[in-house]
């Protein structure tokens, strides 16, 4: 649970970033968002989009500042900060919550790039695709993996790929160490800014936590041994994620698949519509479900997002409307 002193220091960063971005070349977004929707299964209005211990997405405002740190050969440097103060409702318990997503300084070498903080890594299609302000969940957001993870990590840039490789603690938002850790490494195919594609492969090994959001729901480190194959591809008007993953997540054998159509609607690329089916099997439980989203960019600041979710297990249809808000400050 987020103390008073976090949410005091992400107040004083929101009140004094933007003297920081007005001190040089830096970039600053002001970042908020509603989220309301309706559960079947529950029979009543929901607040989030997932589950109200998970971190995404709840109403909230926050900030994503950028730095780079240049000199007469170029950049050498980039220190990235994103925050949010969540609500969080909970039938009628409501709480706020503090959130830190990007938050690393990274290092251009001769050699790779070098981060060190809080950043994705380097496994499977979350490890390069944001989702940051997305209602549609990637299997990371789902549960198998994390989206990001508190260590360090490198990548390096090819012409036909890129190869990258962290060593995170393997609990997700939050920051702990009880002799827990995550290893991971991806080598992908395909430049997606130039070829409109990329193919990767990713393996991960350690001994991680069970958390969800900030909450850690055991305290023992448990066995992560992983292999995924992901791939991105842009074609016309329509963009295909796959994300498959298979091994032990958390002691329990485990496949998971996920696989997301989206196509533009106009030239400009403000409206969108997606279809995402997802499945897995984690020990004995097996699940499906699919999900529908419809996008509008109303203005060059704010999105709204409507979204439907089938839930198999639970016999669950979840609607949910998201309201979207980010604006550069400077």
């Amino acid at each position: 649970m987020p103390s008073m002193f976090s949410r005091l220091i992400l107040g004083l960063l929101l009140l004094a970033l933007p003297k920081m971005a007005q001190a040089a070349d830096h970039l600053l977004y002001f970042e908020a968002q509603g989220i309301a929707g309706y559960s079947s299964q529950l029979e009543k209005p929901v607040y989030y989009s997932m589950n109200p211990d998970a971190e995404m997405q709840k109403p909230s405002i926050g900030f994503d500042y950028l730095k780079r740190f240049s000199g007469e050969s170029g950049d050498w440097g980039t220190f990235a900060l994103q925050g949010r103060l969540a609500l969080t409702v909970d039938g009628e318990d409501k709480r706020f919550e503090t959130q830190f997503y990007n938050a690393y300084f990274k290092l251009k070498t001769p050699g790779p790039y070098v981060w060190v903080g809080h950043n994705r890594p380097a496994f499977g299609l979350s490890s390069y695709f944001d989702s940051h302000g997305l209602i549609l969940r990637t299997l990371a957001i789902q549960g198998f993996g994390y989206d990001r993870d508190w260590g360090a990590g490198l990548y390096r840039d090819f012409s036909w790929g890129d190869i990258s490789a962290s060593v995170t603690t393997g609990t997700g938002m939050p920051a702990y160490l009880k002799g827990n850790y995550m290893t991971a490494a991806r080598i992908s195919y395909g430049v997606l800014s130039q070829d409109n594609f990329n193919c990767g492969f990713s393996l991960g090994y350690g001994n991680t936590l069970d958390t969800m959001g900030y909450n850690v729901r055991d305290p023992e480190p448990i066995l992560m041994r992983l292999a995924s194959a992901d791939l991105t591809l842009l074609w016309n008007n329509f963009e295909h994620r796959f994300d498959l993953l298979a091994g032990d997540w958390l002691g329990n054998d485990t496949h998971a698949l996920f696989y997301r159509i989206g196509m533009n609607l106009d030239p400009e690329n403000r409206l969108k519509i997606e279809a995402q089916p997802t499945y897995w099997k984690f020990g004995n439980e097996t699940d499906f479900q699919m999900s529908f989203c419809f996008s509008s960019q109303v203005t060059s600041d704010l999105t709204v997002r409507l979204m439907h979710t089938y839930d198999r297990n639970t016999d669950d249809n979840r609607f949910i409307m998201q309201l979207y808000f980010y604006m550069p400050l400077l």
